[in-house]
Parts: structure tokens; C-alpha cells; sequence
């Protein structure tokens, strides 16, 4: 990323200060102008959110495109496989996409709650955030704020619960162009527990039909989930607000991801 993408970025992140200074501006331009001008006070304020729109859009896609593309400490992947032995190297690479998967979700979510879904992701997300100044400068550079960890959890019976989750499925479902309503498979995220066998993982399958009834936990009593249950409108809320519900703080069956600043 050069220089020049970072200020910018910065500038993205800053975007609502700069905003209501613009806005500030632009009406004091209104009460200047608006007699004697005639119209120009429109014109004025069209460029102003015009503006805010496109260089909040740019920092978006610089977070993104760092999220993407820029390399992970290479001692997370051994201190991965220290946790479970039975991984091997291009294991290990897919659950370290998983958490860019994960960081995509936050990002996307404009630091609302969303909440961790899989336990081997979870484990490499630990890891990193220990060593904390190369954490710290990854969430400036991909996130545009401090993303604080907290446990993994599970598809849970009270709706204001599963928010976090809810935004986490959906927005996983989007980066690999799955219908989050209608899932034909599982998004990388949901999917690594299974693949991997992984102690006490998350298991989930793509239809509730998959697995037949239904525990009052989304899934089967032997902890399998379905992603159908993120839009039954029982479990999870409506399935019209996908990725945008209001947080749940962290309610429920465990913890998630929030959005706090330094």
C-alpha cells in the first residue's frame, strides 16, 4: 500500500468528522449565498456528499484490498498447528482465509458485533492478537480501528443473540457468492471446523433438511447447525436485515468480535 492509499485511508476512517465539518461549512455557505446566488448552495452541498461517499468508498476498498492481500506473520501458522498437531501446512492456509474471511465480515459490518463461528480460526486469531503490536498495525491498516477478541460461539435459541452470527454468515456467504438465505454449500468460515475434526468444533451444514429435526439450538442434539437457520425467522430474526441488526454486545452463548476503537 503506498503512501499516498494510506492517507487516504485515514481520511476514510475519519470520514464522519470530516463530514460534519463539511456539512457545518456547507450550511454556513447557505446562509451566505442563498439570496444572492441563487441555487449555487445546491450545488454546494451535491459536491460535499459526493465527496464523502467516494472517499469513504476508497478507504473501504484499500481495508479490503489489505485484508486480501497482505501477508500474515508467518509464525501463526506454526503456533496453529502447536494447537493442532494434526493440521498440515495447507491446512493451516485455509483456516488462515478464514480469518481474512472473518476481518471481510467486521469490515463490512461498520464495527458491528459479529461474532466468530469456528474454533480453528478462532485459536489463529488468539494467537495474533498476543502479539500485539503487529495486531495493533494490521487492525489500522485492514480494519481502520482496534478489533478486540472474544471467544467463539454457537448458533444460540434467542434471536438478539445470534446478530453477530448472523452477520458473520452473511457477509461470508457474499465473498463467495452464496445465497445466504438459500445456501447450496457452507462459506470457507463455517465449513473448517468440520474438515478439520476439530475438538469441540462448530459444525454446520448448509440446510436444516440436511440433518433432519432440529434441536432448539438450530441443529441437531450432537451440535450440528444449519445455515438455514440464520433466516428462519425462529432462531435468527428476520432474514430482511441480514448483516445489519443491532449488536448484541456479546449476549448469549459466548463472545464475538466488537468494533471498538484503541
Amino acid at each position: 500500500m503506498t503512501r499516498f492509499e494510506y492517507l487516504l485511508m485515514r481520511v476514510g476512517d475519519n470520514i464522519r468528522l470530516i463530514a460534519v465539518g463539511a456539512w457545518a461549512l456547507a450550511f454556513v455557505g447557505i446562509f451566505a449565498a442563498v439570496w444572492r446566488f441563487h441555487g449555487i448552495w445546491l450545488f454546494y452541498l451535491f459536491c460535499t456528499v459526493v465527496l464523502s461517499v467516494l472517499v469513504l468508498q476508497w478507504a473501504q476498498s484499500m481495508h479490503r484490498r489489505h485484508i486480501r492481500e497482505a501477508p500474515l506473520p508467518r509464525f501463526l501458522q506454526r503456533k496453529l498447528r502447536e494447537t493442532y498437531p494434526h493440521l498440515s501446512p495447507r491446512d493451516c492456509e485455509l483456516v488462515e482465509r478464514g480469518l481474512r474471511q472473518f476481518f471481510l465480515a467486521c469490515v463490512h459490518s461498520n464495527r458491528q458485533f459479529v461474532a466468530m463461528p469456528s474454533r480453528a480460526v478462532d485459536a489463529l486469531w488468539h494467537e495474533f492478537i498476543l502479539h500485539t503490536q503487529a495486531y495493533k498495525h494490521w487492525c489500522r491498516d485492514a480494519l481502520g480501528f482496534f478489533l478486540h477478541h472474544t471467544p467463539a460461539e454457537a448458533l444460540g435459541p434467542k434471536a438478539r443473540h445470534n446478530d453477530g452470527l448472523r452477520r458473520a454468515w452473511y457477509w461470508a456467504c457474499k465473498e463467495e457468492s452464496i445465497d445466504p438465505k438459500a445456501p447450496s454449500r457452507l462459506p470457507l468460515l463455517f465449513a473448517l471446523d468440520a474438515k478439520f475434526a476439530i475438538p469441540n468444533g462448530f459444525t454446520y451444514v448448509p440446510d436444516c433438511s440436511d440433518i433432519g429435526q432440529k434441536s432448539d439450538a438450530g441443529g441437531t442434539g450432537g451440535g450440528t447447525y444449519c445455515g438455514t437457520s440464520f433466516s428462519d425467522g425462529s432462531h435468527s430474526g428476520s432474514s430482511g436485515d441480514f448483516g445489519g441488526a443491532d449488536s448484541s454486545d456479546g449476549g448469549g452463548d459466548g463472545g464475538g468480535c466488537g468494533g471498538g476503537g484503541d
